[in-house]
């Protein structure tokens, strides 16, 4: 072999010996790709299809029958079959069926919802051995940039698996009621119709949020998802697997819709009706009146509570969330460009 050739062979193995290097045997998983599937196999029995069947008076007006409402997906919370999923997913429903990972449907009954956090439990009528309740975690921690993984039935294709990161955090979205959900979890991880209600994980498989609505001009994923907290989610399960219902705290008195607060040009939670028998009445807290020609005008607006400011009633809502029934708290309170402050001790509010 000539010198030429000699150096020719040897750059060609210089050139060879990284890609086999690099390679690994054929089929190798890399350590993402493995944290994925463990996660995912952790999962398998935990997450769950709900069809919300409402019932309709056939043609001829004989019998009712249920008809899909619509679909979503869930997670199993314990192991007493409680099913937690979005409230949006079985809004109006009248009949649950619930789908498990051996595609087996099982009925389910409602136990409660709270419409302003889009959360909803079901529970299912017979006993199921093999479901495995989620690992819950929280959602304090979470960094942006770190990965999840989502699991749902997107368009009715059960158990499907979608990655991706966490791309913002303390995102506020539109809740049910006139108030928002605040500090949502914002990822790129692919969410679609049918996601609604399933479990957002991080890399040790635990739940950090659950999978809500998407943006998108489509109405398929854009890489805009949005998911409901845990830590959220882990204060109002346990009240309405309790109660049926969520035990909050509130002052006792019903308050104007922002909208027609902000059409009056009035910055703060404006005080709608106060009921006569209450301690806020007592208080000397005031609803709005009328005038010598029967129009309405405001009187009580709230601008803070304690040291927090009050801008609105969706404001007044979610600061709320920080006390229990039964905490005292300092209101701030504007009259006629005078300001006051009134303590008063908060009371259960449906």
């Amino acid at each position: 072999m000539s010198r030429q050739e000699f150096f020719f062979v040897l750059l060609i193995g210089l050139l060879i010996l990284p890609v086999f290097a690099s390679s690994g045997q054929p089929g190798d998983l890399t350590a993402d790709e493995k944290n994925t599937i463990e996660v995912v196999k952790k999962a398998k029995n935990s997450v769950v299809f709900i069809t919300n069947l409402q019932y309709v008076r056939d043609f001829f007006f004989v019998s009712d029958q249920p008809v899909a409402r619509g679909t979503g997906s869930g997670f199993v919370w314990d192991d007493k079959g409680h099913i937690v999923t979005n409230f949006h997913v079985i809004e109006e429903g009248d009949k649950f069926m619930v789908s498990l990972p051996n595609q087996r449907q099982v009925e389910a009954r409602l136990v409660g919802r709270e419409p302003a956090k889009d959360i909803a439990v079901l529970k299912l009528v017979e006993r199921v051995p093999d479901l495995t309740p989620v690992v819950v975690g929280t959602s304090k921690n979470l960094e942006v940039g770190q990965k999840v993984i989502a699991i749902g039935n997107p368009f009715g294709f059960d158990h499907t698996v979608t990655t991706g990161i966490v791309s913002a955090l303390g995102r506020t979205m539109p809740g049910a009621g006139g108030v928002t959900i605040r500090d949502m979890i914002q990822t790129d991880a692919s969410i679609n119709p049918g996601n609604s209600g399933g479990p957002l994980l991080n890399s040790d498989g635990q739940l950090i949020g659950m999978n809500t609505m998407i943006v998108s001009p489509s109405g398929a994923s854009s890489g805009l998802g949005f998911a409901v907290p845990v830590d959220i989610i882990r204060k109002i399960v346990p009240q309405i697997i309790s109660f049926g219902k969520v035990t909050r705290p509130g002052i006792g008195i019903s308050f104007l819709r922002d909208e027609y607060a902000r059409r009056a040009g009035v910055e703060g939670a404006v005080i709608l009706d106060v009921p006569r028998d209450s301690r806020a009445h007592e208080l000397g807290l005031r609803g709005l009146g009328r005038d010598s020609l029967g129009r309405l005008y405001i009187r009580d607006v709230i601008t803070g509570i304690d040291s927090t400011k009050i801008k609105s009633y969706d404001d007044l809502y979610n600061a709320l969330d920080n006390y229990e029934v039964g905490d005292t708290v300092t209101l701030t309170v504007e009259r006629d460009g005078k300001s006051r402050r009134v303590r008063i001790t908060l009371v259960e509010i449906d």
